[in-house]
């Protein structure tokens, strides 16, 4: 009997270790198939490492970015659309981790798990993406950025739409260099990387909106109070730089001029603890967006735990170790826009599959309450009154444009250029964008980053 039971035990072992091995190799299965599928190797998607058979990408206009023909990717005619949407669309050797060519390989081959590539050698193409950008607005904003490195992003506050993203350097994926990965001059510096997506930029004053709306919430007689700013202020053991000499002035006006001194001596007042918590309720340090389920955003940073008032204080001015994804920052510019409420930001808009049947389409999806609706008029009264009363309603015909400007320094180097930020929306119903404006090493946020945005909402102006 004991001789019966121990090979019953054996049996019994063999069973399950067989069972264990199934389950391991149907978890891989499920798990790695695509990877296999998409392997390089695959003749039927790739010719010489790069895709090479894929379903079309258009813009929501239905302007082909790219397409198909005769075993090879081909993308739109003009020169400027393929720069000013290289990033987005992607490469097809993948380098561009981000675009949609990489990202939504599996869409655009129409492989899936049970069927594999099948459809794609049946119909000899793969899924059409449509993406929400308009090719238009995105060649009008690299135009607009020139020769400069940073980012432009818009997105429709109300739905969540992203119309347009641009990312520089770029190059024509056409003509692509030969010296990309052998120039030492640095302006191919981060060539690869999406800077709206996957970019991290010192915020300047930009963050004010956000050091506003806490004092908003947190301090009962703000708009009563008067700042005195002779160019400098003591806060804690050390002083914060103005940018100028303001004088006596009330919290509107203190906006309005960007005063470091009033911003600083609100976040020392508030606290960091105080501060951090509308920074978290907004994505920061909690939160990577995550735009239409497949593309992670880079996560917005502060972290004041162990910061001294005067760190605070710089914390408040946008400085310090604050970190903020352009992304991001669009999204809480737009929830301001929007009465309060978040829209999670989405970039693909249909998917349609050989046949001509649309199997994916995306709707708008909240993503919270970023502010509450009382909160949220006050800053859209606020950042509306920064461009009456400084920046010039001229930069934004006939779009009753809010805003705030930021000058990021991004080095101690005195020599060191900053970085100049835009961020605003129009209140017009016919025209419900937000828009951000990173341009790198530069001068003021007035003379290179609004000129940037201006150009881009009057082309948005002219398109709808």
């Amino acid at each position: 009997m004991k001789s019966i039971s121990r090979r019953a035990l054996s049996l019994y072992a063999i069973i399950l270790l067989f069972l264990v091995g199934c389950g391991i190799l149907f978890y891989n299965l499920v798990s790695n198939s695509s990877e296999w599928a998409m392997n390089r190797v695959n003749k039927h998607l790739y010719s010489s490492g790069t895709l090479a058979t894929a379903g079309d990408i258009t813009d929501i206009n239905d302007v082909i970015l790219a397409t198909s023909e005769n075993g090879q990717r081909v993308y739109n005619e003009s020169k400027n659309v393929r720069m000013a949407t290289l990033h987005t669309v992607g490469d097809s050797a993948g380098f561009i981790a981000s675009g949609i060519q990489t990202s939504f390989k599996d869409e655009l081959t129409g492989y899936t798990l049970v069927d594999g590539v099948y459809n794609l050698k049946r119909y000899g193409k793969g899924n059409d993406v449509k993406l929400t950008l308009n090719s238009k607005i995105c060649a009008a904003a690299y135009k607009a950025l020139g020769d400069k490195k940073g980012t432009v992003g818009v997105m429709n506050y109300k739905t969540g739409e992203l119309v347009c993203i641009v990312s520089t350097p770029t190059y024509d994926i056409k003509n692509k260099p030969d010296d990309i990965t052998t120039d030492s001059s640095g302006k191919y510096d981060g060539i690869y990387m999406n800077r709206f997506f996957s970019g991290l930029y010192t915020p300047g004053s930009t963050f004010k909106v956000i050091t506003a709306a806490c004092a908003i919430e947190n301090i009962p007689d703000l708009y009563s109070r008067t700042f005195e700013c002779d160019g400098k202020i003591l806060i804690g053991e050390g002083y914060v730089i103005c940018n100028d000499t303001h004088g006596k002035i009330d919290f509107e006006t203190a906006l309005n001029k960007s005063c470091n001194c009033a911003f600083a001596k609100l976040a020392d007042e508030l606290g960091g603890e105080k501060l951090t918590a509308t920074a978290e309720r907004l994505g920061f340090n909690t939160e990577k967006l995550i735009v239409s389920n497949k593309i992670t955003c880079a996560k917005s940073k502060l972290n004041l735990s162990e910061s001294t008032s005067l760190d605070i204080g710089w914390a408040g001015i946008g400085q310090y170790t604050t970190l903020i994804n352009p992304c991001q920052m669009l999204t809480i510019i737009s929830a301001i826009a929007n009465g309060g409420g978040a829209n999670t930001p989405y970039l693909v808009s249909e998917i349609t599959n050989p046949e001509g049947e649309v199997i994916f389409t995306e709707k708008t999806r909240g993503l919270g309450e970023y502010f509450d609706y009382s909160v949220a008029q006050s800053l859209d009264n606020l950042l509306r009154s920064n461009v009456v009363n400084q920046y010039g309603d001229w930069y934004f015909p006939n779009l009753n444009m809010c805003g705030k400007t930021g000058t990021a320094e991004i080095s101690d180097d005195e020599d060191a250029k900053p970085n100049a930020l835009f961020v605003g929306y129009s209140q017009n119903e016919e025209t419900p964008f937000a828009i951000i404006v990173v341009v790198e090493n530069t001068t003021s946020a007035i003379k290179s980053a609004v000129p940037v945005a201006s150009a881009v909402m009057k082309e948005i102006n002219a398109q709808y």
